[in-house]
């Protein structure tokens, strides 16, 4: 991208000559820059002075006036020559420090050459009239504004927020006979020879990172290793491939680490003592943190017959994270905790979320509490908000506490059932009242959890069993986030929204042509409710094709996402919602925590004036992180699966497809849940046409059809655990239909694949 000059020279558009002084006088400032802009050929000092005829007593002077001009930063000085410095483009990437002052934004160009001198410090102007409202670690399209002055003075305008590139290649090193070779991690990237001199200490299947060299005429792509991060075979180390990949920090700074040592309990001061409130944590068994507890009673106020007050507190990070502490902004870069089964990223150090604010059994915590009352109908009724020091009464698991209510307590259980279960229970029954009424997105689908063995391997892959106990929590979890949004919207505040858009209209129609391939009605309108949804998912279940129909409903789901601006949650059928349950491992919902600590008057550690101001700023870039994170998770359980499966080639399994595609089917296996494909030319004997309205691919011989959903017999051909990519051999025959039935899809032209990948013309 060509560069703007400084200054603006009178003469610039002319030809390319040079105006020299009178004899014997120097060079202005303006005819020095002129020339180094002009004449690419100067390559020092003595190039410049032949250029003026500067000679003799000339000479001291000359150079004065030279450095001066280096000094200021006008002109730089390289290995290969002595030229004006360049100026940034009018529009231009610039990446925002993670430690830069949120009430004073700077930035510095994404790209520079170091040649050109040191990078120029570009200030980021706000103001609450900004379209975009950029963060610390952002990287931003900007507008540039230079000024007036000989030495440029950047300001910058934010245009729009951008993802960050990779820095570098990761791959797994491989040793062979003609030395090493790189086996990226992206399995789109090919394979690269590691010449000798460049693979520092890297051993044989270690994972590193390197930066690409074209080599000799052919132009041939080297890697050179830039860091050996280790061996991700290696016990408990999978996930180290998606951490470095996509640029996960996973290593807190000792300022961070420092900080969280030096935090110490909050004390009563400033906060209601609830200590003797017996509230309760229900959480996974193996669960380390404990950010969220509940209690339930009676209601005996006469005006709300069989009604229930409900309370959940919420561990108060607020309390030890301030805004623009070195905790804060570690979190903030964070985003999120990211859950891997080998290892967790948390979003803060241990001594934090682990400690700190976790509500601890018999320990006094400092939370936020919000205490709602519901009706008999399960509608909640009214809730406030309160700053307090608990101390929980009983750290319980689910299964613990569902096994108690199913008449089987155990000796902790015991105790708290008539007091303290069968009451949370009964309130969640009227809870669920209100629930079924309001109808929310019914999509029932079973997530594996991968268990790892002492080596870091698969040891089992299981379903966990849906209890009433974790549908407890949840429907007493969305209710507090309810009343958190409501409370902030009624205080007139900013807030930060978990929102769901409804379906896109393209969306929606892609639906209806596969579901009218399946003879199921779908109305035409636009306007769709989750409820609508509901009643697709129910026929679906009378005609046996749940599985399919589930697979396309959730597809044509809009991605949840946080932002400054409420257009509510379509799966849940909320018009307001936002996180307040969980701020050990969400920063969404620690700034939700500051905005009600603010609205309040709870404290002095509530929401900033600039967190207000950058609120869309840290929406779009706690969205970008959770989606970072789900990646992560995701192609981490992949390569962990393909490895358990890399020692069952040629074994057969039984799945359904889960993707079609033109280039072929993906297919996800009953037992592992491990998700393989099968190319196109592999299908069969036929010409396999995709449909794209059927979500299928149809044979144009013989009317042999694969769809989305349907049950089929694999044989597994390939693993690449790197990779976590399976290859599969399809053994089902498929579904007769009437050829002449197969119709070119309505959006685009369809695309027919015959034997060996030969595409038909």
């Amino acid at each position: 991208m060509a560069r703007p000059p400084i200054s603006k020279p009178k003469n610039l558009s002319g030809p390319k000559r040079t105006r020299k002084p009178a004899a014997d006088a120097l060079p202005t400032r303006e005819q020095l820059l002129e020339a180094l802009a002009q004449q690419t050929d100067i390559k020092g000092k003595r190039d410049l002075a032949k250029v003026f005829g500067i000679r003799g007593d000339m000479r001291r002077p000359f150079k004065a006036m030279l450095a001066e001009l280096e000094g200021e930063g006008v002109i730089t000085r390289t290995r290969k020559a002595l030229r004006r410095t360049a100026a940034l483009p009018h529009v231009t990437v610039l990446d925002i420090p993670t430690d830069a002052d949120p009430d004073d934004l700077h930035a510095y160009p994404a790209q520079w050459n170091e040649e050109e001198g040191e990078k120029p410090r570009v200030s980021v102007l706000g103001g609450r009239d900004a379209r975009v409202a950029p963060a610390p670690g952002d990287r931003i399209l900007a507008r540039i504004d230079a000024g007036d002055a000989e030495v440029p003075v950047y300001t910058a305008k934010a245009m729009k927020i951008l993802d960050k590139p990779r820095r570098g290649q990761i791959g797994i090193v491989r040793m062979d006979d003609d030395g090493a070779r790189l086996i990226p991690v992206d399995r789109k990237q090919k394979e690269m020879r590691i010449p000798q001199g460049d693979l520092r200490d890297a051993a044989d299947g270690d994972l590193v990172e390197v930066e690409v060299k074209l080599s000799g005429r052919l132009m041939i792509p080297r890697a050179k290793v830039t860091a050996v991060i280790g061996n991700p075979m290696s016990e408990g180390a999978v996930s180290l491939i998606a951490i470095h990949n996509l640029e996960i920090p996973y290593r807190f700074p000792q300022s961070v680490i420092r900080a969280a040592e030096e935090a110490r309990e909050a004390t009563l001061k400033g906060r209601e003592d609830w200590r003797d409130v017996p509230l309760i944590t229900i959480d996974p068994a193996d669960a380390k943190d404990h950010d969220d507890a509940v209690y339930a009673q009676p209601d005996t106020d006469p005006a709300n017959p069989d009604g229930h007050i409900v309370t959940v507190a919420i561990a108060d990070v607020a309390a030890y994270v301030q805004p623009g502490s070195v905790l804060d902004r570690e979190a903030y870069v964070r985003g999120n905790s990211v859950y891997f089964p080998d290892r967790v990223v948390p979003m803060l150090p241990e001594g934090i979320s682990n400690e700190l604010c976790s509500l601890k059994q018999g320990v006094p915590r400092a939370a936020l509490a919000v205490r709602m009352i519901f009706g008999a109908d399960g509608r909640k009724r009214s809730h406030s908000f309160h700053r307090i020091l608990m101390r929980s009464a009983a750290k319980l698991s689910y299964q613990q506490a569902q096994s108690a209510i199913d008449g089987h307590p155990d000796d902790q259980t015991g105790p708290l059932l008539d007091t303290i279960l069968r009451p949370l229970y009964a309130a969640y029954a009227a809870m669920s009242k209100a629930r079924d009424h309001r109808g929310p997105l019914d999509l029932d689908l079973p997530e594996r959890k991968i268990v790892l063995d002492a080596k870091g391997m698969v040891s089992d892959i299981r379903v966990p069993e849906r209890l009433d106990a974790h549908r407890l929590i949840e429907e007493m979890m969305i209710a507090a986030n309810v009343a958190a949004a409501e409370t902030l919207e009624q205080k007139k505040t900013v807030l930060l929204y978990r929102v769901h858009d409804e379906p896109s209209s393209e969306k929606l129609q892609a639906l209806r042509d596969f579901l009218g391939s399946l003879d199921i009605a779908v109305k035409k309108s636009d306007s769709v409710r989750a409820a609508d949804f509901n009643g697709i998912l129910a026929q679906s279940r009378k005609a046996g094709n749940v599985e399919q129909v589930s697979e396309m409903v959730l597809r044509s789901q809009a991605q949840a996402e946080y932002s400054a601006e409420n257009y509510g949650h379509f799966g849940l059928n909320l018009d307001r919602y936002a996180h307040f349950t969980s701020p050990i491992r969400r920063y969404a919902d620690l700034i939700v925590h500051r905005a009600l600590i603010a609205a309040l008057n709870l404290g002095s550690d509530g929401l900033s004036e600039s967190e207000m101001l950058h609120l869309p700023g840290i929406a779009q870039h706690i969205s970008a992180t959770e989606r970072r994170a789900m990646r992560a998770e995701r192609e981490t359980a992949d390569r962990l699966l393909a490895q358990f499966l890399a020692t069952k080639i040629g074994a057969r399994f039984e799945g359904r497809i889960s993707g079609v595609t033109r280039s072929g089917l993906f297919v996800r296996l009953f037992e592992t849940g491990a998700d393989g494909f099968i190319p196109a030319s592999t299908l069969g004997k036929d010409f396999y046409r995709y449909v794209e309205e059927r979500q299928s691919m149809i044979g144009e011989r013989t009317g042999e059809k694969f769809t989305l959903g349907d049950r089929v017999t694999v044989r597994l051909l390939e693993a690449a655990p790197v990779a976590g990519a399976l290859r599969f051999e399809l053994l089902s025959e498929g579904e007769r239909v009437n050829p002449s039935s197969v119709r070119r899809t309505k959006k685009r032209p369809s695309k027919s694949y015959g034997p060996k990948g030969r595409k038909k013309r």
